[in-house]
């Protein structure tokens, strides 16, 4: 990269900087005020105690809790603790396996007249599951008026681990060994494909999940294809139907259509209670609380389908309005310090036009907010310390670059624009990076819009509108930025109804723009 001769910023384009920067920070407030609006979502008919049937319960929320651990054991103190919590809003739980201490489930569920929908989990090896389906029998057969059905089995057939002749089988021997009912579940289009399974089970529990959906579903028409499915599945089977799942993420990436919200979630979950009332659907809701560890199968969206998060704190209430972000208070103080810490190196730097000053301060503020909103996005998603040095150290770069580039306008100095440019070279290595992994590998990564969007936005404005020369070697420059453009146009066509995607198209545009090499170098080669 070649570092050439310095001049100090014009007073017009001090007062472009300062004025970019204010707009940046009109558009931040706005955003603000938007979050701290109550949203009025549906409000559904409840039984008379506001408790809802039956929800997914999966203990396996603290750190380093997980099923695929199979050395994982849950102590009955903390299955007591979660049911006591649940059991203020639902009147039952469902559970997946009875091993790994789940076991305990039901006589925990007794003590406080809550009801079980019993798992046996079945998996690739025989040997495991007929200790799994021996160990649930035993479970169901003694606690008979707490267990409300034995479900034999998980979307096992979606996974392909067992054929349909060894449910079969699996599930007869449930129904020869105990008097419960038995069932087994899977996503409804399995069920159509394997309707002869009918035949072995008391009723059919099906899983309709419109976020994952082959045809993801909005927020708006989730409920309206719940309707259609269960229509369909009426028409197909003739015995009682459970919804054995259905629910909606909080946090993660955007499928085509189907955005994850707090406020999109309770939208979901609140019509579909309504419609399960106006309809006496039997349903079970995933899930009661967050599950980190299911980030790993299923990137971050995996990991929030919890009304309740990993502290048991509630998301939202099923009644009353909701307001989109409780954090307000913390995005605030972040861009006090933002402020601060800017305003500071105006002073430093003996910063005197006042109009500059309200530039750095503007500037500070949105880095602020920008530097929460970053680390919030980094804990949601990064699952181990290789995402945290990656993603994390990503974050970092980008914060080096706004402060570079604000070193910039306070002091006209090679080694800054040497930090500038060895920022954008990594921001762009790590674009091309995170689209190509989008196209060929994309179902559960998310795009990484809040690490780039400030540094993009700030480069590109340096580069195009204060001629600051960021620019790369000619040849280099060139080649990465139209490779970058075109893998962000194949993310669009791949996700063509996908609003994430053309919001990162914009910011991969703006960073080819920055980088661009100008047909003419200019004898001020930074200004």
């Amino acid at each position: 990269m070649q570092i050439s001769q310095v001049k100090a910023l014009s007073t017009k384009l001090l007062w472009r900087f300062s004025l970019f920067n204010i707009v940046l920070l009109i558009g931040l407030i706005i955003w603000l005020w938007q979050e701290t609006k109550t949203i009025n979502v549906i409000q559904p008919q409840l039984p008379a105690d506001g408790k809802l049937q039956c929800v997914s319960y999966s203990p396996y929320y603290n750190p380093g809790q997980t099923p695929l651990n199979p050395n994982s054991f849950i102590q009955p103190a903390q299955i007591d603790h979660d049911l006591a919590v649940l059991s203020k809003q639902f009147n039952c739980v469902r559970i997946y396996s009875v091993s790994q201490g789940l076991g305990y489930v039901p006589e925990a569920a007794s003590k406080l007249g809550m009801q079980v929908y019993l798992g046996a989990w079945i998996g690739w090896v025989g040997a495991n599951n007929d200790k799994e389906l021996d160990l649930a029998i035993s479970i169901a057969n003694k606690y008979p008026k707490t267990v409300k059905a034995l479900i034999v089995g998980n979307e096992v057939l979606l996974r392909g681990e067992q054929s349909e002749a060894a449910m079969q089988g699996y599930l007869l021997k449930a129904q020869q060994l105990t008097d419960v009912p038995v069932t087994y579940a899977d996503v409804w289009e399995f069920w159509r494909k394997h309707p002869q399974l009918e035949s072995n089970v008391d009723f059919v529990t099906v899983h309709i999940l419109p976020y994952w959906e082959d045809d993801p579903q909005s927020v708006a028409q989730a409920n309206h294809h719940v309707v259609n499915v269960m229509s369909l599945l009426k028409d197909t089977f003739k015995k009682p139907i459970l919804i054995g799942e259905t629910g909606w993420p909080s946090i993660g990436r955007q499928r085509q259509v189907s955005q994850p919200s707090l406020i999109n979630q309770a939208t979901y979950l609140r019509g579909f209670l309504q419609l399960a009332h106006d309809n006496g659907w039997q349903y079970n809701l995933i899930e009661a609380i967050d599950q980190p560890w299911k980030r790993d199968l299923e990137g971050t969206v995996g990991g929030y389908w919890g009304m309740y998060d990993t502290a048991l704190a509630p998301k939202f209430a099923f009644t009353g309005d909701i307001q989109p972000r409780n954090d307000i208070g913390s995005i605030v103080l972040a861009g006090l310090l933002g402020f601060a810490l800017f305003l500071g190196l105006a002073f430093y730097f003996h910063v005197r036009q006042g109009y500059v000053k309200l530039g750095f301060a503007a500037a500070g503020t949105v880095f602020g907010v920008s530097a929460w909103l970053q680390t919030q996005y980094l804990l949601s998603a990064c699952r181990n310390a290789l995402e945290w040095t990656t993603l994390g150290g990503l974050a970092v770069v980008g914060w080096l670059m706004v402060i570079g580039l604000v070193l910039c306008v306070c002091q006209s100095h090679q080694r800054y624009l040497l930090i500038v440019k060895t920022c954008a070279f990594i921001l762009l290595c790590a674009a091309i990076s995170a689209t190509v992994l989008l196209i060929v590998d994309g179902r559960y990564r998310d795009f990484p819009i809040s690490l780039f969007a400030l540094p993009v936005l700030q480069l590109s404005f340096a580069s195009m509108l204060l001629d600051i020369d960021v620019r790369l070697q000619r040849v280099l420059a060139y080649a990465m930025s139209v490779v970058l453009v075109i893998a962000a146009l194949c993310s669009v066509y791949l996700e063509a109804y996908n609003v994430s995607a053309y919001y990162w198209l914009v910011l991969c545009g703006l960073l080819a723009a920055a980088l661009w090499p100008k047909h003419q170098l200019s004898t001020r080669s930074l200004f």
